[in-house]
Formats: structure tokens, C-alpha cells, sequence
């Protein structure tokens, strides 16, 4: 059997397994209600169920790229709330079923000759009980209308003010602001003065610098053509800087040759001129701040990850920044696995890189105490700030969304580092 038939037939094999577990949790939870109203909860169930399935395919084989963003941001909300409510309920009544099939066990073992048959009989059946059949619904049903919940999360764009210390900083670039914006995915936007609200949010911080860390588009430059104005009203005094994430290269889509990929990207490249952005191609610039010079450096896409695009040179952009008098030093690159990967070990003396590419997952947990998201089990630095030594990293949490068309926990970010 080959590679990818192994892996169809595994997440076929998952996907069986978790509708297994989730129309069980489900028969369960209702097994004492009428039978009229358990046939339309049933009927209901299957119905979600087989639409999830058709929606899947139609988005897979036959979607329209045209079809009213609006309308698909909520089918997909409920997709994705349907796939993962469905999850978290099969997940509880397995971990239910382990567990009894455990007690069961270790009763088994700890008297052999002496079961009673019948006054173990539940046990022995490994059966499901009401309680954590109704906590698995529950559980799930929370999830599905959480992720529903998010789609209006979308735009509800959220300021994160960052002091940071950078030791041995002149004072003359103490102060500086910085404003970090990434992943705008303006592909997946359907509101366009939602957007402006962001950028107008931006804008009212009065920043000294505009950076942008990627992912512009979803696949196509032609994403970006309503929102050229809106993008292109952000002005900073030493101006807009951008680098390309993984989505701006085109590559998950099929392009009817490679010619028109290169066109696709060489039309993005042109916009962000267009607007005034200084797009940033593994080289750097010198800036100068109230009489004090730092450099800005730009990577294209690098990721430790083999499977996105490894195209940028960060050697070739710091090509003579060498024994040069710089006292700071600003890398922009898309993925932050870039950081621990490279900069750590070879560049001591970029003590600011700022990333984006992982939304936070655009599901989790931030509050005073705690911060969650499955995204940190993919990415060490995930959302924020991080530091080591004299080197800082931040991962912005994203301007936009892909995929799940909403934020839940995790809200759409304007970053503005302000250096000290």
C-alpha cells in the first residue's frame, strides 16, 4: 500500500471512529426521553452530519472562488464547530470507556475465581453511563456553538502596547515605535470597512515604523485588488515594511502553469509597491532615528518545518551588516520556528525578530494567569513575547483568519513595540 493510501485510510479510519463514539454519546444522553422528540433529535444529528460531509467534498472538489465570502464564513464555522464538537464528545466517551474497561480489569485480576457475573454486570458490559454521555454532548455542543460564536470575533481587532528593553540601546532610539501587523489573509475578508478599522485603529497610534511579517493574500494577488486603498493608506515617518509568508508564493493552489504562479506572485510584489510598501527580499535597510542608525532586516519565508516554503537567506540579508557600527538590529521573518532555528544560534546580535504564521491557531485561552491554544503544541513561540538572553522574539497573533473563519479566544492583533 502506498504513502497516501495509508494516510487516506488512516483518517478515514478516525473519522468512522469519532461518529462511532459521537452517535453514542448522543443515543445515550437522550435514552430517556420521548421517542417522537429522540427521533428529531436523531433525525437532526444525521442531517448536520451528512451536510458536513457534502459541504466537505463541495469545498474540496467543486467550490465556487466567487461564492459570497459572508455566507461561506458561517458554513464553515459550523463545519468546523460540527468536526470538532463531534470530537471532543467521542473523546469523552472513550476516555470513559478506558476507564471502566480498566476497573473491570483490575477487578478481574484482584479476584479470578469470585465475579459475580450478575452484580458486575454493568461493568463487565463496559457500559456507558447517562452522566458522561449527557458531559460529552455538552462538552461538544459547547464547542459548536463557541466556534459559531467566534464568526464574530472576526474583526474585533485588539491593541497589544509592548514596552520593551533592549539593552545597551541608545537613547536616541528609545522610544522609537514600532508598529507589527501580519497575516492580513485578505482573501478570507467579506467586510471591507470592518478592515478599515483596523488599519484606522493602527494608524490613531502614531508609529515611528510599519512592519508587516506576511501572508498578505490566501493564494491569488487578486485577493488583495478591494482592499489596495485601505492597505495602502498606511504611512509611518521611516515608512512601511513587508516580508512574504508561505501563502504569498501561491503554492496552495493549482495554477495552470508555472509561468502564472511567478505572474500571481510578481503581481503581489507589484501591489505592495503600489501601496507604498517596501517589500523586503533576504536584504536590509540602514534607518536612521533621531540621529541614531539601526538596521531593518528582511528574510523571505524560512521555516524549520520542511513542508513551507525555505526560500529566505538570512545570510545574504545581513551581508554587510558585518563589524558594521549598527546598534540595533530588526529581523522581519514570517514563521517563528525561524528564531530557534537560526537566529539564536548564529545571529546574537539581532536583538529583535518579529514573526507571525501561526493565528495562535485562532482558538484558545489568554487570560491574566493563563495562556492556551493547541497552536502550542505545533510552535514553541506561539503568541507574544518571548526572550532569551538579549534577544527577543514576538509572534504576532494575526490581523486576519483562514480557515475557520472566526477567533475564538484569540483575537485579531495591532501590535505597537515601543523600545526602551
Amino acid at each position: 500500500m502506498n504513502g497516501s493510501a495509508d494516510i487516506i485510510l488512516k483518517i478515514l479510519g478516525s473519522a468512522l471512529l469519532v461518529e462511532f463514539y459521537a452517535f453514542l454519546a448522543l443515543k445515550y444522553a437522550f435514552k430517556g426521553v420521548q421517542t417522537k422528540y429522540r427521533k428529531l433529535i436523531t433525525a437532526l444529528y444525521w442531517l448536520a452530519t451528512l451536510g458536513s460531509w457534502v459541504f466537505m467534498g463541495w469545498l474540496r472538489y467543486f467550490a465556487d472562488y466567487n461564492f459570497p465570502k459572508n455566507v461561506k464564513a458561517i458554513l464553515l464555522a459550523m463545519l468546523f464547530g460540527i468536526v470538532v464538537g463531534k470530537m471532543v464528545a467521542a473523546t469523552i466517551m472513550l476516555l470513559g470507556d478506558l476507564l471502566r474497561a480498566g476497573r473491570w480489569l483490575l477487578k478481574k485480576l484482584a479476584t479470578p475465581s469470585a465475579i459475580n457475573i450478575k452484580a458486575d454486570e454493568d461493568v463487565i458490559k463496559i457500559s456507558r453511563s447517562k452522566f458522561i454521555a449527557q458531559t460529552a454532548v455538552l462538552a461538544g455542543g459547547l464547542m459548536f456553538g463557541g466556534l459559531v460564536w467566534g464568526t464574530t470575533n472576526r474583526y474585533r481587532y485588539q491593541l497589544k502596547h509592548i514596552k520593551l528593553k533592549i539593552a545597551g540601546l541608545p537613547d536616541a532610539l528609545k522610544g522609537l515605535k514600532i508598529a507589527h501587523i501580519s497575516d492580513i489573509h485578505s482573501g478570507s475578508f467579506d467586510n471591507k470597512e470592518a478592515v478599515r478599522r483596523g488599519v484606522e485603529l493602527l494608524m490613531q497610534q502614531t508609529p515611528d515604523l510599519i512592519v508587516f511579517t506576511g501572508d498578505l493574500v490566501n493564494d491569488r494577488s487578486s485577493e488583495l485588488e478591494p482592499y489596495l486603498d485601505v492597505f495602502g493608506s498606511l504611512s509611518a515617518p521611516l515608512g512601511v515594511y513587508a516580508t512574504l509568508g508561505n501563502h504569498d508564493y501561491g503554492d496552495y493552489v493549482k495554477w495552470p502553469s508555472e509561468e502564472a504562479k511567478r505572474e500571481n506572485l510578481e503581481q503581489l510584489m507589484a501591489y505592495e509597491q503600489q501601496m507604498g510598501w517596501r517589500l523586503l527580499m533576504n536584504e536590509h535597510v540602514v534607518l536612521e532615528h533621531n540621529g541614531a542608525s539601526f538596521a531593518l532586516i528582511g528574510v523571505e519565508n524560512w521555516s524549520e518545518n520542511p513542508r513551507f516554503p525555505r526560500l529566505g537567506d538570512l545570510q545574504a540579508a545581513y551581508k554587510g551588516l558585518e563589524g558594521r557600527d549598527v546598534p540595533l538590529k530588526i529581523l522581519l521573518s514570517h514563521d517563528p520556528s525561524h528564531w530557534d532555528a537560526q537566529v539564536l544560534p548564529e545571529y546574537k546580535d539581532i536583538q529583535l525578530t518579529l514573526s507571525g504564521h501561526t493565528h495562535g491557531m485562532q482558538f484558545g485561552i489568554e487570560l491574566p494567569w493563563m495562556k492556551w491554544s493547541p497552536s502550542q503544541y505545533v510552535y514553541r513561540q506561539w503568541a507574544g513575547l518571548y526572550a532569551q538572553s538579549a534577544q527577543h522574539l514576538y509572534v504576532n497573533r494575526g490581523f486576519g483568519f483562514l480557515g475557520y473563519q472566526g477567533r475564538l479566544g484569540i483575537l485579531p492583533e495591532v501590535t505597537i513595540i515601543e523600545l526602551a
